[in-house]
Parts: C-alpha cells; structure tokens; sequence
C-alpha cells in the first residue's frame, strides 16, 4: 500500500496535511497519536468511506483514488474494522460473517456457509457461530466483526482502534487474534492506544500530530529514542 501526498478537510479544518506513507507486504504498521491527529481519517481516506481531497492511494498496484476505480470491487481487497462492532442485531455470528459473501461476492449459499464458518474459527468462535450480538461479549462482537472481514479474502487489513469500545478485560481477546494475524503474514495498518501491542507485536510504528506524520521507525527506536519532541511528549504521557 503506497499513499503519497494525501490531504482531507472538513470545512476550514485541515485534517490530513499531505501524508506519505507505505506499507510492504506482510508489515504490520502501527499509527499511535493524539485524538483528533487524523488517524482515522487516514484509514478511511484509504478505501474511500472519506473522500481525500487531494493525494494518492495506492493498493496491490491498484490507484484508489481514481475517479474511475471500481471502489466496491477494491474495497473487497482492503478489510476494514472500526471500534464499533456494526453487527446486524438480527443475524447470527454465522450470518454477519455470511452475508457479505453471499451479496458482494455472489457466493452460494453452502460455500458462503464453509467460509465464514472457517474464519469464525480461526477467530476462536467456532461455538458461538449461532449466537446473536447480544448474546456475545463486546470482545466476541468485535471478533465476528474480524471473521467477517478477512472472509472476503483481503489483501490488507484496516483496524481502527478496534480495542478502544471494549472493557479492559476484553481486550486481550482481540489483540491476540490480531497478533495470530501478524504471525500469519496479513498486511495490517493499525491506529492503536495499545502500545504494548505497536511496541510488541508491529514492525514500524508511526507517530502521527496534526495531520501530519512527524516521525516514524521501528518499536524499539521509536519507544526507546524518539527524535521529535512531540513524539517523547506524547510517549511520556501515555507511559
């Protein structure tokens, strides 16, 4: 994943203020920051759910950002989990995970049944594929919203601080899915408050403040020895 000079404003707010950014095959990127830095912003400027106002986004070769890109079809190959859940209340941990196969993929019926019936097990779920959202812990919700993007067989995975909604003793659940995701080779860009997990876990971490990226490195460089002052201010912090 390749983004080169993107730009987004809300009004007379400038939210992203030219970020360049890539991510390589199987990396694991961490983006830690302030509230209201454009974190989030960022990662759904990348599959379009916010139009960038200016800049490039670049995806397995495929520009993004081109007016005449089949966003549906890319959005296929970027998964994308927010901190909300967005589970269908009146579906099943099997159907939630199911009925984007079935709709945008066209899948049938049985096969979109196998799918989301093995990524609800590799998620740890494989006894709760009947269970409802409300039968299920906020971790459990936010595993079926996992299961449910990495079925549609994404090339890269968008998290959006997907622990931040949860209570503290849920989510260890989550973060150990994702940490078996890394193990596995998915190429993930994750915003994060955990930094245990960025120091742990990722294998570059970015400081983002004020629509920019002010630093950027490997865990151990970035944690131990940052270099910009508002990168240790916001570490001391949060330490």
């Amino acid at each position: 994943m390749e983004i080169r000079g993107l730009r987004k404003s809300f009004g007379t707010l400038e939210v992203l203020r030219g970020i360049d950014l890539s991510v390589r095959r199987h990396e694991v990127v961490s983006i830690i920051g302030p509230s209201g830095s454009g974190k989030s912003t960022l990662l759904r400027c990348v599959n379009r759910l916010t139009e960038p106002d200016g800049g490039e986004v670049w995806v397995d070769g495929q520009l993004v950002t081109d007016p005449r890109a089949d966003i549906d079809r890319i959005r296929t190959h970027v998964g994308i989990v927010f901190q909300s859940f967005n589970l269908f209340p009146h579906r099943t941990a099997l159907g939630n995970v199911s009925l984007a196969l079935e709709k945008v993929l066209a899948m049938p019926k049985e096969a979109a049944r196998e799918r989301a019936l093995t990524e609800l097990e590799h998620v740890g779920l494989g006894g709760k594929v009947s269970s409802y959202p409300s039968e299920l812990s906020g971790g459990q919700q936010q595993r079926v919203a996992i299961a449910r993007a990495l079925a549609m067989r994404p090339s890269v995975m968008l998290f959006d601080e997907v622990t931040s909604a949860l209570d503290p003793e849920l989510v260890g659940e989550v973060l150990e899915v994702m940490r078996r995701l890394a193990a596995e080779g998915m190429t993930m860009l994750v915003v994060t408050h955990e930094m245990a997990f960025a120091r742990q876990v990722c294998h570059r971490v970015v400081f983002m403040d004020a629509g920019l990226v002010v630093e950027e490195g490997p865990p151990e460089r970035i944690f131990s020895a940052p270099e910009h002052p508002r990168t240790r201010e916001f570490l001391r912090l949060t330490d």
